[in-house]
Parts: structure tokens; C-alpha cells; sequence
């Protein structure tokens, strides 16, 4: 399964996140990721469940605002910052949370999160975010492949077999930033 999707660097990268092992969930600190029209309708589908989840600061800027910026990446809609973290996180990722309790932890998350650190260059090819690979500009130790021993093939079974299900289906996916 995993061989069917060609990752570039796959062979030798590292990757294993830490979030509550040390790290406080830092890739979701100011980063306004792209959500697809298909992800929004899904969000609003379960937003009455969600929200009760939120930080009440971050409730309160959605119930006002909403959980969109206005801003564009890719041609869509990002999601709204709150106090420097995005509106979903609450000792980690609501949205993370509702779809591991349905059975699919991935099943809320914009792609741009459920992928991470899965990304695709300006060629549309598949790699794992490291330090100083591709001109990787964000500087998580996670991203540090000297960090962690685990292979990247085995701690990112299911954002691999997400990015070849959404390949497989032709989905719109994010190129590199």
C-alpha cells in the first residue's frame, strides 16, 4: 500500500510527532491553512459539535466571525487565527479530537493539517517536510530527522495512505507554500 504512493524522500526520513511528549502543538501557531469548499461543508456539518470543544476566546471570535479568514491560499479560504493558535486547537486539535472519537482522526482535518508533514513540491511530488530538505522553511524539531529514529514510512501510515487515497481520487491537493 504505502509503496503505491511514490514519496521522494521517504527511504531516509525521520519523523515523529511529540505533541504532549514535549511539544505543545506548535504547527498550529499562526498557520492558516487552506481549507477546500468540500472541508467547509463538512466543518459546518458538525460546528454545533464543535464548538462546545473551542477555547472560549477562540468560540467567541467563530460565533462572531466565523472560523474563515477572508484570506486566500491556493485560491481558498484559511482558517481564522485566535490569540496566535488556530480557532480549533484546545490542548490540541478539536477537529482531531471529534474524528478520532467517530474513528477517523484525520476525518475533520483540512488536508494541509492531516497530511502534515506530508507536502508536494511545485512538480506535484510527494515528500516528507524536513530540515533543509526542498528549502524546508519552518524550523520544528519535529522537522529535524535528527531528532527522532522512527522512520517516516512507519510513523506516517495514515497521512500516507490519506495523500494515496486523495491522489488516487484526483483530489485538488496543496502544493508546496
Amino acid at each position: 500500500m504505502l509503496a503505491s504512493l511514490p514519496i521522494l524522500n521517504l527511504a531516509e526520513a525521520r519523523y515523529e510527532c511529540t505533541f504532549g511528549r514535549g511539544c505543545d502543538g506548535i504547527c498550529c501557531r499562526n498557520g492558516r491553512p487552506p481549507v477546500y469548499p468540500e472541508e467547509i461543508a463538512h466543518i459546518d456539518g458538525k460546528l454545533e459539535s464543535i464548538l462546545p470543544a473551542m477555547r472560549p476566546e477562540a468560540r467567541a471570535v467563530v460565533e462572531k466571525s466565523t472560523y474563515l479568514t477572508r484570506r486566500r491560499k491556493g485560491g481558498n479560504r484559511t482558517i481564522r487565527v485566535s490569540d496566535g493558535w488556530c480557532v480549533f486547537f484546545n490542548q490540541g486539535c478539536v477537529l482531531h479530537k471529534l474524528g478520532a472519537a467517530e474513528g477517523n482522526s484525520l476525518g475533520y482535518k483540512p488536508h494541509a493539517c492531516a497530511l502534515f508533514p506530508l507536502s508536494r513540491d511545485a512538480h506535484e511530488r510527494w515528500y516528507v517536510r524536513q530540515w533543509g530538505y526542498q528549502g524546508e522553511i519552518w524550523d520544528l524539531f519535529c522537522l529535524n530527522p535528527q531528532a527522532s529514529a522512527v522512520p517516516a514510512a512507519q510513523s506516517l501510515r495514515e497521512e500516507i495512505d490519506l495523500a494515496r487515497r486523495l491522489t488516487e481520487s484526483d483530489a485538488d491537493l496543496p502544493a508546496r507554500k
